[in-house]
C-alpha cells in the first residue's frame, strides 16, 4: 500500500486557498496525489512514490516528461526571444509555416494558448464567414469550456445523454448545459446529434436549413474514451456540410500530432474547412492552433479588413513555440508514431487476451497510442453506448492500478496514452500488473 501522507497534507493546504484544491475540475482524483517530478514515462509524487504514467496530462506529453531536447530549445528561446506584445516573432512564423506544410487544411494558421480558446475562435469565425448562427456538435464530445459547445459533454455533464432516451426527435429538447452560469440563450443555436449517425445530422440540417454555420466533431471521439468513426461517417459529414453550405470543423486538439503529424484528417483523407489543435503539439507546453481555408481565416481581425476579433496577450509565447518546433522536429525525424503505435497494439492485444481469459466481459478499445478498457460488452459507437460502462468497476480497477504504480486517470471514460518514453518492458509490466489486479477484483 502506497503512502500518501505528504500529498494529503499538501492537498489540504491547497484547499485553503484554491476552491476544491485543484485549478481544473478535470484534475480531481481520489486519493489526491501531488506530483512533484516527471521524467520520461514516469511520475514521482510528494511521498516519493513512482508511477508508470499513462495519463500524460490528458495527452499532451507525447515524447515523455522533461524531454531533454524540448527543454533545451525552450531554455534557448527564453534566453533570446522576448514576449514583445507587438508585431510577429520569427518563432511564430516558423511554427505557422510548419503547420501549413504538415496539415492538409492549413492554408492559413492562427496561434493561441489552449484548445478551448482555439474552438471558441473557430466557432466565431465560422459564424462570421457563413453569416449563420447555428452549430451542430455530437453527444459526448467535449470541445472546451466555451458556452456554445459546453453541452452534452462526457466531461462537463456525464448524465447528459439520458435525455436522449425519451425518443424525442426534437434536437433542442436533448440539450443539456454542462455548467451552471451558462445562459440559455448561449445554447439556443447549438444542435446535438449522436456520434456516428449521419441520419441525425441530415435531420438537423433539414430542420434548420440555411441556419447551420458549422458541424464540429472529434474525428475520433476521445472524450468518451476511444470511439472510432464508422466507415463513411466523416466522409458523410464532409458531403452533408458541403451540400448545405455549412463548414466542417475537426476538433483535433487530441488527435492532432498524437495520431499523425498532419492530424487525423491525413489518415482518414477527409479535409475539413477548419481544424483546431493543441495538447501534443508542444509536448505539454501551452500552445494551440486554428488552421483552415484562407478565405475563412482571412476574416480574423489580425488582417486588415477582417471582421472577426482575435487577440490574446500570450498568443505565440516563445517558450511554447520553441517546444512545438522541437516536438515537430522529433516527430518528423524519429520513428515516434511507428513506435507508439506498435506499443499501443502490444498493450491492447495483451489486455484483450487477459480479459478474454478471465471472462470479465470487458471491451478493450483504442487507436494508435490511445487505449481504454470499457467494463462492458461492445461495440461502442456513440455516447449512449459508452454510458453503459460500469463506472464502479472502471474506477476500482484504475485505483488498484495506481496502488500498484501504474497511473491511469481514475475518472470514468478517460483514455490512456502511450508516449515515446514508454518501452516494451513498461508495456509488459503493465500487463502483468493489470492481470494481478483483475484477478484480485
Amino acid at each position: 500500500m502506497k503512502r500518501h501522507s505528504a500529498s494529503a497534507a499538501l492537498f489540504g493546504e491547497a484547499c485553503e486557498v484554491i476552491p476544491g484544491g485543484v485549478t481544473s475540475a478535470a484534475r480531481k482524483v481520489t486519493p489526491p496525489i501531488v506530483f512533484r517530478d516527471g521524467e520520461g514515462a514516469y511520475l514521482t509524487d510528494a511521498d516519493g512514490n513512482r508511477y508508470l504514467d499513462y495519463h500524460a496530462a490528458f495527452g499532451p506529453v507525447l515524447l515523455g516528461h522533461n524531454h531533454p531536447e524540448v527543454n533545451r530549445r525552450v531554455a534557448k528561446a527564453l534566453r533570446r526571444a522576448p514576449l514583445s506584445g507587438a508585431g510577429v516573432s520569427e518563432l511564430e512564423i516558423e511554427v505557422a509555416r510548419r503547420i501549413h506544410r504538415l496539415v492538409p487544411c492549413a492554408e492559413k494558421v492562427q496561434l493561441c494558448g489552449s484548445g478551448s480558446e482555439a474552438v471558441f475562435n473557430a466557432v466565431r469565425i465560422a459564424r462570421a464567414f457563413t453569416g449563420r448562427p447555428k452549430i451542430i456538435k455530437f453527444d459526448g464530445c467535449y470541445h472546451g469550456t466555451y458556452d456554445s459547445v459546453l453541452a452534452n459533454s462526457s466531461r462537463a455533464s456525464p448524465m447528459a445523454s439520458q435525455a436522449r432516451t425519451d425518443g424525442s426527435k426534437d434536437q433542442l429538447c436533448r440539450l443539456q448545459p454542462g455548467s451552471a452560469g451558462i445562459l440559455p440563450e448561449a445554447l439556443t443555436h447549438t444542435l446535438v446529434c449522436a456520434y456516428n449517425s449521419l441520419d441525425e445530422v441530415q435531420e438537423a440540417l433539414d430542420a434548420n436549413r440555411d441556419q447551420v454555420a458549422a458541424i464540429i466533431v472529434e474525428p475520433v471521439a476521445h472524450n468518451m474514451g476511444c470511439v472510432l468513426p464508422r466507415p463513411g461517417f466523416l466522409e458523410g459529414l464532409r458531403a452533408l456540410a458541403a451540400s448545405h453550405g455549412a463548414l466542417l470543423m475537426f476538433d483535433e486538439v487530441i488527435t492532432g500530432f498524437r495520431h499523425h503529424l498532419g492530424g487525423y484528417q491525413t489518415l482518414c483523407g477527409v479535409r475539413p474547412d477548419l481544424a483546431t489543435f493543441g495538447k501534443a503539439i508542444a509536448n505539454g507546453f501551452p500552445l494551440a492552433a486554428i488552421a483552415g481555408r484562407a478565405g475563412i481565416m482571412d476574416h480574423f481581425s489580425t488582417r486588415e479588413g477582417g471582421d472577426t476579433y482575435f487577440a490574446g496577450t500570450y498568443h505565440g509565447h516563445p517558450a511554447a513555440l520553441a517546444a512545438a518546433l522541437a516536438t515537430m522536429d522529433i516527430l518528423e525525424n524519429q520513428p515516434v508514431h511507428e513506435r507508439i503505435f506498435a506499443l499501443g497494439d502490444r498493450l491492447r492485444r495483451g489486455l484483450a487476451e487477459i480479459h478474454a481469459r478471465l471472462a470479465t466481459g470487458a471491451t478493450v478499445a483504442g487507436f494508435g497510442s490511445v487505449f481504454i478498457t470499457y467494463f462492458m460488452p461492445g461495440p461502442i459507437e456513440n455516447y449512449t453506448d459508452a454510458l453503459r460502462n460500469d463506472a464502479g468497476r472502471f474506477l476500482h480497477y484504475r485505483r488498484r492500478m495506481i496502488e500498484r504504480g501504474v497511473f491511469l486517470m481514475p475518472t470514468n471514460l478517460k483514455r490512456g496514452h502511450i508516449g515515446f518514453g514508454h518501452t516494451e518492458e513498461d508495456i509488459d509490466l503493465t500487463l502483468q500488473i493489470a492481470e494481478d489486479v483483475l484477478k484480485e477484483m
